[in-house]
């Protein structure tokens, strides 16, 4: 018995060893003593992900910092402590445990107004992104850069590590005729950056409304490198959204969320793999799983599953398809894996092709995640293959990355 937990302990060492101590922007910054802020009346956006090592809110942390001043806090999406549900509009209002007006920036405006950052001397931003364009922190982020510069007040991004790396770069840019608040600047859908570092991307290349300039600071974080992925940095996860409750889901949230917009299959939200699945009532599990296998589409593997969906798309019935698995996620093309999808169902069932009897606002909202309504329009005209779209969607990619690449803070 002691031998064995001699063992036990040898391993335990080892893989303490091994892993990753990586601190996030606000470990930083509270290991200076929040130095940048002492003396200032602080303005923080923020959400439930906006915590330290030891899962504390930042929120708290700066309440309860003797030499900092919260004075407000603004809201996106879900809320600051995470109480509102997706696309649900926030309200301004207090928070109880602080005291702290809490101002919404995800209702009749998107971003601060000049009332709501009066008497703001510096204005933070603490938030866990997911990498996909589509995810609208980022958007959040932008739109509090450019009310920090058109106020003059500057803009400190406390630095977090993309879950899907900093390796990974894939999409077309956002073309000017599908800007939105999910797809609000040219970048492509999977982009690889920290969040710092595409604050940095924003404002040096001018993209940030009328091309106004944040004084930004970005509180780097130590230990994170390019190759990480989310279990790589030791850190914990707060789930960023309800249908984001595990770093898992961030990786497939790319790979299936854009065929999400058209309503027509079960992507696996409103059951318990969300962004994990591809099912519909029309759909052959096996017959699916065997034609996506014989495609040999980079990275992946299929398997069938048949799932009765508890909400949402579904709701109550029977649903088969497939479940994908990354099986070399450097060869993975995530984004593409939803096309490679509605590649095989058009061969294999017709008459529910994607688009055929999709409603214009869910073809609408398909093109602004995309970023482009060529996109959509190459695939259909090419024979609903992924070969019709694949330059026109990762062409872009490849020349985004070699221009970000100076923004990096990382190796």
């Amino acid at each position: 018995m002691n031998k064995l937990l001699t063992i036990l302990a040898a391993l335990l060492l080892v893989a303490f060893a091994g892993s990753a101590e990586v601190k996030t922007g606000i470990d930083v910054l509270e290991d200076s003593g929040f130095e940048i802020l002492k003396g200032k009346r602080v303005g923080l956006v923020t959400n439930p992900t906006g915590i330290n090592r030891e899962l504390v809110s930042t929120v708290d942390l700066l309440a309860e910092s003797p030499d900092v001043t919260l004075a407000a806090l603004y809201a996106p999406e879900h809320g600051v402590r995470g109480n509102v549900t997706a696309g649900g509009k926030v309200t301004t209002y207090t928070d109880k445990k602080t005291g702290v007006k809490v101002w919404s920036i995800y209702g009749s405006t998107l971003k601060p107004t000049a009332q709501m950052l009066a008497g703001i001397d510096i204005l933070v931003y603490d938030i866990q992104d997911i990498g996909s364009r589509s995810y609208t922190f980022i958007s959040t982020m932008g739109k509090c850069m450019e009310a920090a510069a058109e106020n003059g007040i500057p803009f400190v991004v406390l630095d977090r590590p993309n879950p899907l790396g900093g390796n990974k770069v894939e999409g077309c840019l956002v073309e000017s005729d599908c800007v939105s608040f999910v797809s609000q600047y040219p970048i492509p859908y999977v982009y690889g950056l920290t969040c710092g570092e595409l604050a940095k991307y924003l404002n040096d290349e001018g993209l940030l409304r009328r091309g106004v300039k944040a004084d930004l600071t970005v509180v780097p974080m130590q230990g994170w490198r390019r190759d990480m992925l989310w279990e790589d940095t030791g850190l914990p996860w707060v789930l960023t959204s309800p249908h984001v409750p595990q770093p898992v889901s961030a990786v497939y949230y790319p790979a299936s969320g854009i065929l999400g917009e058209l309503d027509y299959m079960n992507i696996g939200v409103g059951y318990n793999l969300p962004f994990q699945l591809f099912c519909a009532s029309w759909a052959d599990a096996a017959q699916l799983a065997d034609k996506l296998n014989e495609m040999n589409v980079p990275g992946f593997r299929f398997r069938p599953i048949h799932i009765h969906p508890y909400y949402g798309f579904g709701k109550g019935t029977n649903l088969q398809g497939v479940q994908p698995y990354i099986e070399d996620y450097d060869k993975a093309e995530l984004t593409l894996l939803q096309f490679h999808v509605m590649e095989a169902i058009a061969q294999l069932y017709p008459a529910h092709k994607p688009f055929v009897s999709t409603t214009a606002n869910r073809l609408a909202m398909f093109d602004k995640v995309c970023g482009s309504k060529s996109i959509r329009r190459l695939f259909t005209n090419g024979g609903y293959k992924v070969s019709a779209i694949r330059g026109a969607w990762m062409d872009p990619a490849k020349a985004f990355r070699a221009k970000s690449r100076k923004y990096h803070l990382y190796h």
